[in-house]
């Protein structure tokens, strides 16, 4: 099984986690664009399971934003 995905995605959000408590703006931004880019080529390699798996969850968080948005 290759994990090389899980990797990827690993260092995606350790990266993005460490800009997120960064003071300094430009690092903050240079760190959360380069975990970006970690995160899609790590999404990008994962199995069609867990991209489905990974949508699903992602509807069912943003649903009730949407929902409050129509009824304004």
């Amino acid at each position: 099984m290759n994990v090389i995905y899980l990797i990827l995605l690993g260092l995606g959000l350790s990266i993005v986690w460490l800009g997120l408590r960064t003071k300094d703006e430009i690092y903050r931004l240079g760190a959360v664009i380069g975990g970006a880019i970690f995160l899609v080529w790590g999404f990008a390699l994962t199995p069609s399971q867990f991209q489905v798996l990974f949508e699903a969850i992602a509807l069912i968080a943003v649903f009730p934003v949407c929902m409050r948005c129509m009824k304004e």
